[in-house]
């Protein structure tokens, strides 16, 4: 007798390299049950197997993956950025924004004066949302304090918001203040003795932009190798607006995730490969920006795992729905439908380097959700990646506890306690 058992699941993307294939590379098993007992997965597979349950849930129509992840979000900011929207749809650049004061200068601002209560408010909308869409992992990134006592102020609240989803806390070197604009090797100095020692309780790894109108080659390698030496895992804004070579360069310091990515080259390609580097791509930020495509060809080709994240932020990728970017990443990028359903879960806790998220089976987190496909569609992943914002999730578990269920599924669940 096991704790709760879910049956009669249509079909079940269990991600799980066991039970794939070339056939199969989604682990696809159907009618399909999942059984968990002390909050550990304790059974993958048909529900003509399935153990006896204190708790039942008939899952019929639905069906089941691992909770998504969302491995780059910049989720922690405040103020708004609309006006800016309607400046690069009159045709300026985000990088002549940055440079002219506004862009993240101007969030980095909103994210100083605003008054904790309401920062953490609206965090945790943003948050709420992402659960209601099945992301039960999310990273988060600083990056818009730029001060020890912002940044410190944004990472205890990155990690202190209570909701039950798990949040990856990242320090982000974001872009030189004003206040430093003079002093750069200042300011890289105080990111490194002081930013970094303050947030390290709060974070487990760190990230650079580098690019223009940000942080040069040079300095980025400085600032990685020093979050290294302080235990962090570390990753990379890459090779975005322009090539700076940081991609191959963290890559070989042993950076888990390289993300954007637009103009990497095939040297940069074989440099991921070889490090067993993780591309994460962001097609809501290629689509904001009218950007052109990463070389998804030579990564698939290289054999590159290949995360996708909404890179949530208020300037260029302001996208709240990892569903939508998993979409987006098929239609701008060229990823076939498993590969981008990989890129929101297993793939893309690899880039986070957690190898337990992300799938389902022994050993794995124990998050997971349901969903009922668009109306009149089949219960398959391809009807759920083709329709925008028309699927249903039905239900969402985080480490087996329900967090949210819907009405009619309630219907077949056996025990009357209510979710949590």
């Amino acid at each position: 007798m096991v704790d709760l058992c879910i049956y009669n699941i249509s079909n079940l993307y269990t991600m799980n390299p066991m039970f794939s294939s070339a056939e199969n590379p989604l682990g696809k098993i159907e009618n399909a049950a999942i059984a968990f007992q002390n909050h550990k997965i304790v059974f993958v597979g048909s529900t003509k197997d399935a153990p006896s349950a204190d708790s039942t849930l008939d899952a019929d129509q639905c069906i089941m993956m691992p909770g998504l992840v969302d491995c780059h979000t910049h989720a922690f900011y405040g103020g708004s950025r609309s006006t800016e929207f309607a400046a690069r749809l009159a045709g300026v650049s985000y990088a002549e924004i940055l440079e002219a004061g506004g862009g993240i200068h101007s969030t980095v601002r909103a994210t100083r004066n605003g008054s904790e209560a309401v920062l953490l408010q609206s965090y945790k909308e943003r948050l709420t949302q992402m659960i209601h869409k099945g992301v039960t992992t999310v990273e988060v990134k600083g990056g818009y304090g730029l001060s020890t006592e912002s940044e410190l102020r944004a990472h205890r609240l990155i990690k202190t918001h209570g909701l039950p989803i798990s949040t990856v806390g990242t320090f982000l070197a974001h872009t030189i203040p004003v206040e430093w604009q003079n002093r750069r090797a200042a300011f890289v100095d105080n990111i490194i003795n002081e930013q970094l020692p303050a947030c390290r309780e709060w974070i487990v790894a760190a990230d650079v932009y580098c690019d223009r109108g940000a942080f040069t080659l040079d300095e980025s390698i400085e600032i990685l190798g020093a979050a290294q030496a302080m235990g962090l895992k570390i990753r990379a804004h890459a090779e975005q607006v322009t090539h700076t070579g940081i991609g191959a360069a963290a890559s070989k310091m042993g950076a888990t995730t390289v993300d954007h990515l637009e103009r990497c080259t095939e040297e940069d390609v074989a440099i991921f490969a070889e490090n067993g580097t993780v591309a994460t791509l962001l097609p809501g930020a290629q689509l904001f920006l009218k950007d052109a495509p990463p070389p998804t060809a030579l990564l698939r080709e290289a054999g590159i795992p290949m995360a996708v994240a909404t890179d949530l932020n208020p300037g260029s990728s302001p996208i709240h729905d990892l569903w939508t970017c998993a979409t987006l990443s098929c239609l701008l990028q060229g990823l076939t439908i498993p590969e981008a359903i990989l890129g929101i879960t297993r793939h893309a806790g690899q880039a986070l380097g957690y190898d337990n998220l992300g799938w389902l089976g022994d050993g794995s987190a124990s998050d997971c959700i349901l969903l009922r496909p668009p109306p009149g569609e089949p219960p398959i992943i391809e009807s759920v990646i083709q329709h925008i914002g028309a699927k249903k999730i039905a239900m969402v578990a985080k480490n087996a506890r329900i967090m949210s269920i819907n009405t009619q599924l309630q219907k077949g669940w056996s025990d009357q306690s209510k979710p949590r």
